[in-house]
């Protein structure tokens, strides 16, 4: 009786332009989907490659920055000042995120100028 070893399953490695092209969804999916949509795109294709995977990673950590800033702008809208911080932080959070994917596009790794770079 002869065993056969289980089939091995490899991840095919991503073409650059694959590699740009997710990269680049990592940073603008935020704009829609907030932490998920780089979590997703860091589970799914960061095993396949380690550019995705880094600029997944450092947008999941700004879509988490950006969260926390927006539930303390929240809590602070019983005073003024959350009222005030609130459009900035989305504002800010939109432009960054854009100038991401517009990085990514081009193949250079975009690190966010002020980041919790939690997850790694």
């Amino acid at each position: 009786m002869s065993q056969t070893p289980p089939p091995t399953t490899t991840l095919e490695p991503m073409s650059p332009d694959e590699e740009r092209n997710w990269a680049m969804i990592a940073h603008l999916s935020g704009l829609v989907l907030l932490v998920i949509g780089p979590l997703i795109i860091m589970l799914v294709f960061g095993p396949r490659s380690t550019f995705v995977r880094k600029q997944a990673a450092e947008a999941l950590n700004f879509q988490i920055v950006i969260a926390i800033g927006l539930i303390i702008s929240l809590i602070l809208t019983v005073v003024v000042i959350g009222a005030i911080l609130l459009p900035i932080i989305v504002i800010v959070g939109v432009i960054f995120m854009i100038l991401g994917g517009i990085a990514a596009n081009k193949g250079v790794e975009y690190r966010y100028p002020f980041n919790l770079r939690m997850v790694k």
